[in-house]
Formats: C-alpha cells, sequence, structure tokens
C-alpha cells in the first residue's frame, strides 16, 4: 500500500465569521498566516517558525459540522485513494490532482501529495508552552467499529490501548497530529472532527485563548472545551506538549 506520509488539518470557516478566526488561529499557535491562494482566494497556511505546515485554512459559503477536514498526503494520490475506496470510502477524483473523499462514517477527508516531513515543536507562552497536537474524531456509537477500523487501516498505524470513551491510532514520531477517536454517548448524522492542543498548563492556556476571543464551554479533569470566533469546537487538553 503507498503509505501515509503526512497528515494536515482544514480549518474550513464561512466566509463572514473567516478573517476573525485567521487572526485568533494565527494567535493562538503563533504560526504567521500565508499569502492566499486559489481561484477565490479561499486557501491560506498556518506557517510554523520551525518545521512543516500541518494547518490550513478554507473560507467556504458554509461551515461544515465541525468546521474541520482532513488532507491525507502520499505519494501516489490516486492508488492511496484507491485503496480508501476498498476500506469503504466515497471517493471524487478531481483534474486538480487531488480526491475528495467521504469515510464509512461521513468524515470529510482529501488525498493529496506534497508531504511534510519536519515536525513543530511547541510554542512558548508566559503560562507555558501549548501545540496543537491532535484531532479528535467524533464518532457516533453506531458507527464507531467500522469506524475505528477504517482509520486503523488507512492510516496504517497500529491501534493503542481503549480507555474508556476514547482509543487512539499510535503516530510515528514525524507526524505533527494523533489522531484520537471518541465514541459519543449520543447518536449524530455523521462522524465529525475537532482538534486538541496540548498544554504545560491548561488552565492558563484557556484563559490565553479566551483573551484572545475564544469562548469557554466545559471543563473535565482532562481537557477545557473552547468555541473559536467561528463557534468551531476545540480543546486544550491537559496531556503535555511532548507525550505520544
Amino acid at each position: 500500500m503507498t503509505p501515509l506520509r503526512w497528515v494536515t488539518a482544514f480549518l474550513d470557516t464561512a466566509e463572514e465569521r473567516a478573517d476573525e478566526a485567521e487572526v485568533f488561529w494565527s494567535r493562538v499557535t503563533g504560526y504567521r498566516v500565508s499569502p492566499r491562494r486559489g481561484r477565490r482566494d479561499e486557501f491560506a497556511t498556518l506557517l510554523p517558525p520551525d518545521g512543516d505546515p500541518f494547518l490550513r485554512l478554507q473560507r467556504v459559503v458554509q461551515s461544515p459540522p465541525g468546521g474541520l477536514h482532513l488532507d491525507l498526503h502520499t505519494d501516489d494520490v490516486h492508488a492511496f485513494a484507491d485503496h480508501a475506496e476498498d476500506l469503504g470510502a466515497s471517493a471524487s477524483y478531481l483534474e486538480e490532482g487531488y480526491v475528495v473523499c467521504g469515510s464509512p462514517g461521513g468524515m470529510t477527508f482529501c488525498v493529496v501529495s506534497h508531504p511534510g516531513a519536519r515536525r513543530p515543536g511547541p510554542a512558548a507562552w508566559p503560562g507555558g508552552r501549548s501545540l496543537v497536537d491532535q484531532v479528535c474524531l467524533d464518532i457516533p456509537p453506531s458507527r464507531w467499529e467500522s469506524e475505528v477500523a477504517f482509520w486503523e487501516q488507512l492510516t496504517g498505524w497500529e491501534r493503542g490501548r481503549q480507555s474508556g470513551e476514547f482509543g487512539r491510532l499510535v503516530r510515528p514520531d514525524t507526524q505533527p497530529l494523533q489522531v484520537l477517536l471518541q465514541r459519543l454517548d449520543d447518536e449524530q448524522p455523521g462522524v465529525t472532527a475537532h482538534l486538541d492542543l496540548g498544554s504545560d498548563d491548561a488552565d492558563a492556556e484557556a484563559a490565553r485563548h479566551v483573551a484572545l476571543g475564544a469562548t469557554e464551554v466545559r471543563r473535565t479533569e482532562g481537557w477545557i472545551t473552547l468555541l473559536d470566533p467561528s463557534a468551531r469546537p476545540y480543546c486544550v487538553t491537559r496531556h503535555p506538549v511532548d507525550h505520544d
């Protein structure tokens, strides 16, 4: 199988909220926003000061559930997309050289080329370090087994030990984003995803985000749930930034 080389998270934001969302995520991460590109200037990249980019921005007519999709980078786009179809994904082959897919549970992802290779390090703030280092797939109970099996086989990453409602795919050392798998308590129409940040001090980190325009929604022992200025959910977690 053609291997997965890199994973990028795409923040999909409705046009009317895109400016403030882009400024917010640039300040949260400490990454510079690249010049815009695309037929409608709809794409931009968050550029880390070290390492290769793994967060990108897209302006859309209407934000999809979760406001997030993934790009999976590989050497042979069509072979990887064919493999995804064999595993149960839908696929639309586009002339631009990438393939838009949907997982069996409806999570959107694209198969693309141009992989990265250098995983960025955390950013340092007065309250400690932080880093966007995880994408969490929010999976309804009826989709759990089939969706987890799909992502395990598609990525080729080993499935780690499950703890409560959470499972994990163990990433290679070079990958910027871990994949956390969350089994939801309640049904929803399809699989969605959100970003997680690792932090040295989750309380200080969440307070920094609120000062930048986020809204705190919920606190648990392991994470703090927030909404960005476009109402996109994400979490500041209490796991350290250098964990695996």
